[in-house]
């Protein structure tokens, strides 16, 4: 049976084999191709801190113009919904020049809906939602108590769609169901495929028909789930269309109407195979849209694999060998000015798996030495990057595979000392809190992808670096709660079954 067939998508513990505990090193990962690093449940004597697969799957969904996200949900599930409201706004400004809100609201489940069931609460909001904002569509969204209790998201959908004109479109992100977030992107890809694609809309592929659409030749879907903003999507379309390509980013800010391109294109293209692998197979599956799936477009060689595979498979291999000479010519020209200040600098690097990889690979071209790696989970699709790294490392260097984990990233710092540390926004006190210059891994306003991106993050951290007061200053009036004999023990110590080789 196709994945797809599910009401909801496996967990990526069982579809990749992914996990979330380990510890080693850039030259052991770089030599375990093929084999995952282990996993259980309980892989961790000792967990601190974790992240909810609600959070980016709401990330993506709350972008979406036409759409009301309805979370049934207790109260307290919807809350971050508020602070993703100003990225929406401004991704909504950067793209159409309008600052639009989010629209969401909440079944807000109480001890009586536990003991009671929800599922006639979530009918009537979904009625009310229909009759009071008249969207295009509304997105469902099932978190831990629904899943606890028993309410079928599905077979409410199912019921009331005839009532109500808005596509419904079933979201299950209970949060229980697995340790490896990005199996958010999977949850927001089914539901898409399965409703979007194929329910109230109709069958794509019999629009397409009916309609004559064609294939369109020189049209690529740039996927985007929130990892770049519409500075980063700018350049992406540039070098896209110097090699004569137009660009259709997907899914994010894309109204459901418009998602029948995604249906039409030449090919698809990955920034980042985390996020995407699921809903490139499914368009392959479904309406034999080839795609490629190998690299992030972050820093000088990666971004130049990105458009050569693109270009290869489309024909237009001589044009993309001219542009990625144009581009690294000027690039390598304008780094010259960081690359000497930069030598010898240590950094850490903390993100999801395909960011932390290849930001450490950019970072190393513009003259760093990476001293460690914090990646959120591993699957195999990062064993390429591990490879790269491998080959281009100065010395072998640690890595921990976490699901955050404050306490390890406390650990190896004390240890290595750093003299920069990257890592998301929310992720940074650790690091600035003991002294180390900080800086975001990824802000939607800022550029970090494709050329023009590892330009502005080479300038941004010469910057950083040569003033770093804040985070010195910082550290003098602030402590982590770790007792001094953590520091002395192994970051890995933890971990159970013997699984480190770090």
């Amino acid at each position: 049976m196709s994945y797809y067939e599910l009401k909801q998508p496996p967990k990526r513990e069982d579809r990749l084999n992914a996990c979330i505990a380990h510890g080693s090193s850039v030259c052991g990962m770089g030599n375990k191709k093929g084999k995952t690093c282990l996993m259980q449940d309980g892989e961790r004597g000792f967990q601190q801190g974790s992240i909810c697969l609600l959070l980016p799957a709401l990330g993506m969904l709350n972008s979406m113009p036409g759409n009301v996200v309805l979370l049934h949900s207790s109260l307290g599930c919807s809350t971050a919904t508020h602070s993703q409201n100003g990225s929406v706004r401004y991704g909504n400004l950067a793209r159409t020049g309008k600052l639009t809100d989010v629209i969401w609201a909440s079944t807000a489940l109480n001890e009586t809906d536990v003991i009671s069931g929800g599922e006639e609460k979530l009918t009537e909001a979904i009625k009310e939602i229909d009759a009071r904002y008249k969207p295009y569509c509304i997105t469902v969204v099932s978190a831990c108590v629904p899943g606890i209790i028993g309410d079928d998201i599905d077979a409410v959908i199912q019921n009331v769609q005839p009532e109500v004109d808005a596509v419904l479109l079933p979201v299950h992100c209970e949060g229980f169901r697995t340790k490896i977030w990005a199996t958010a992107y999977d949850a927001v890809y089914h539901g898409i495929s399965r409703t979007l694609f194929s329910g109230k809309l109709g069958d794509v592929s019999k629009i397409r028909e009916d309609l004559k659409l064609p294939r369109l030749e020189k049209t690529i879907n740039i996927m985007n789930v929130s990892s770049m903003g519409r500075i980063d999507e700018l350049e992406l379309e540039r070098l896209v269309k110097k090699i004569g390509l137009e660009a259709n980013i997907f899914p994010v800010y894309a109204h459901p109407q418009s998602f029948v391109k995604a249906s039409q294109a030449a090919l698809s293209v990955s920034t980042c195979p985390t996020h995407d692998d699921y809903f490139l197979d499914y368009l392959k599956e479904r309406f034999d849209v080839p795609y490629t799936l190998a690299h992030m477009p972050i820093g000088i060689e990666n971004t130049g694999l990105w458009l050569k595979d693109i270009a290869d498979r489309l024909g237009l291999g001589a044009e993309a060998e001219t542009v990625i000479k144009e581009e690294e010519t000027a690039l390598h020209k304008a780094l010259a000015q960081f690359k000497e200040y930069f030598k010898g600098k240590r950094v850490f690097v903390s993100a999801g798996e395909f960011r932390a990889l290849s930001t450490s690979l950019l970072l190393e071209e513009l003259g760093f030495e990476v001293v460690g790696i914090r990646s959120f989970h591993h699957d195999a699709f990062a064993d390429n990057e591990y490879e790269k790294l491998n080959r281009s490392a100065k010395s072998d260097y640690v890595v921990n595979i976490a699901n955050v984990q404050p306490f390890e990233e406390a650990n190896l710092l004390k240890k290595l000392k750093p003299d920069l540390f990257l890592g998301h926004t929310n992720g940074n006190a650790t690091a600035a809190k003991l002294g180390i210059p900080t800086h975001p891994i990824y802000y939607s306003g800022i550029a970090y992808i494709g050329y023009a991106g590892a330009y502005q993050l080479a300038k941004r951290l010469y910057r950083l670096l040569k003033n770093p007061s804040f985070n010195r200053n910082l550290s003098k009036h602030v402590t982590l709660p770790y007792k001094q004999e953590w520091y002395s023990e192994s970051p890995f110590a933890y971990i159970k079954g013997g699984n480190s080789d770090g």
